[in-house]
């Protein structure tokens, strides 16, 4: 009897101690900024894509209201996939949006000064410690109005060795212009923009772009909510041969009034060469076939590669559509002919986000890789710049695309030429469509 008096007890101090937990008071300091830290300071923070700060106390407390509305709506943090596991996931939990909830509700206490955990370290505006900054040699006059193509500018940089780069972040010098751009390694065996004028502007098709891309690569890239991309799988990094230069392409807006941009791209060096080497594609797969009829309000677009090497991992994507995009999903098709979805999420072209999955995937030799798109050229889309209209591939956001950016890892000495390989509907000349419906194909067994 006494021992179940005790074990009765005991039972009834852990419901207290349970029932005071839950009672006491939520405060911004010892329950609030740790979540902000976590997942908000990224964007929330002077100089960054988000208007306001969430640094300090007295610049959030404003906002407790709008915070407690965005994250019971789960608009905030910005994340929209629905199936994958990713290790730069921001959602929050649901005992994280109960004490954003609680905290707004109880009158936004701050709390004890001695509850503040320290403050991140920001280095200079940036999100990585850079060991090179790259800027553009000048600024970029952007037109007040009118339709500004994609411009290029080579920056010579001469690397005068080779060097593997772990990290990248690419800023823009005016956000209010800068649509998205990206920072490519041009080597020196290249022809491409090998006549070039450094910092000065060139449109796609001009005289000074010269020769293909081939052997280039994707370093760095910008879209709203990006931030800087680590290369680190495994001991991964990004390769830039002796004598590189690089090319800045940036996807300028007018916004009414003359504005200037000078981006700039910070790189952090691999301390040894790496065994693996991480390739981001620039811009694959990719449906240049895309055609999207007038009203359509599910439009289908599918783009595929196929894997020419041995040895590659899957370990990040980043959708590209445009105003009229709706969702995205990635399919591989194994050589065994198995099936896998790895990723599938809705498209907010406000937050063009790159998920890093949690735990690589292979892709064996001979592996497809589906990219499944839908749109909505409807009247019902409040954002489609007219609905009256069939839609073509084309830069332009009144245009659309659909294309994505997949991260691999693969051997430091593979043939980067050979790692995707162009196939399925990407083969068919523009404006062709690609055939059934991929919701009626691939009854092969799936995994």
């Amino acid at each position: 009897m006494s021992m179940l008096r005790g074990s009765l007890a005991g039972l009834a101090m852990g419901i207290a101690a349970l029932a005071a937990t839950n009672s006491a008071p939520v405060t911004f300091n010892k329950d609030v900024l740790p979540i902000l830290q976590k997942n908000c300071q990224g964007c929330h923070r002077p100089g960054e894509l988000a208007p306001m700060s969430f640094l300090s106390y007295s610049e959030t407390r404003p906002w407790a209201k709008a915070m407690k509305q965005a994250v019971v709506t789960k608009k905030m943090p910005p994340w929209f996939a629905e199936k994958g596991h990713f290790a730069n996931d921001r959602t929050l939990t649901d005992d994280e949006i109960s004490t954003v909830a609680r905290w707004a509700d109880n009158g936004a206490p701050e709390g004890d000064a001695k509850d503040k955990p320290a403050p991140l370290a920001f280095h200079d505006g940036w999100n990585i410690q850079p060991d090179l900054i790259v800027e553009m040699p000048k600024e970029f006059q952007v037109a007040a109005s009118g339709t500004i193509n994609y411009q290029n500018f080579l920056v010579k940089v001469t690397f005068p060795e080779d060097r593997w780069v772990v990290a990248a972040e690419m800023r823009p010098g005016n956000p209010k212009v800068v649509h998205h751009g990206r920072v490519i390694v041009r080597p020196p065996t290249s022809t491409w923009m090998a006549k070039a004028v450094p910092g000065e502007p060139y449109e796609e098709g001009s005289d000074g772009m010269g020769g293909a891309r081939a052997g280039t690569d994707l370093l760095g890239k910008y879209n709203p909510g990006l931030g800087a991309q680590s290369f680190e799988v495994d001991g991964s990094a990004k390769f830039i041969p002796k004598g590189s230069d690089l090319v800045f392409n940036l996807h300028y807006t007018a916004v009414g009034t003359p504005q200037t941009d000078r981006s700039k791209v910070g790189l952090v060096f691999a301390k040894h060469p790496p065994k693996l080497r991480y390739w981001m594609s620039p811009g694959t797969p990719a449906a240049f076939n895309l055609v999207i009829p007038a009203g359509d309000s599910n439009a289908e677009v599918v783009s595929e590669v196929t894997i020419g090497v041995d040895g590659a991992r899957l370990v990040y994507i980043q959708p590209h559509l445009h105003l009229r995009g709706k969702d995205y999903e990635i399919r591989l098709t194994y050589p065994t002919g198995e099936t896998e979805t790895i990723f599938k999420g809705v498209w907010d072209f406000n937050w063009q986000v790159g998920y890093q999955l949690a735990k690589p995937v292979p892709v064996p030799k001979g592996t497809k890789i589906l990219a499944i798109a839908h749109y909505d050229n409807s009247i019902n889309n409040k954002f489609n710049p007219d609905p009256t209209k069939t839609v073509w591939w084309g830069d332009q956001n009144w245009d659309e695309m659909q294309s994505g950016f997949l991260g691999l890892v693969v051997a430091a000495d593979s043939d980067v030429n050979k790692i995707f390989i162009p196939s399925g509907p990407s083969l068919l000349p523009r404006g062709t469509t690609a055939g059934p419906s991929l919701a009626s194909v691939g009854n092969a067994p799936t995994r």
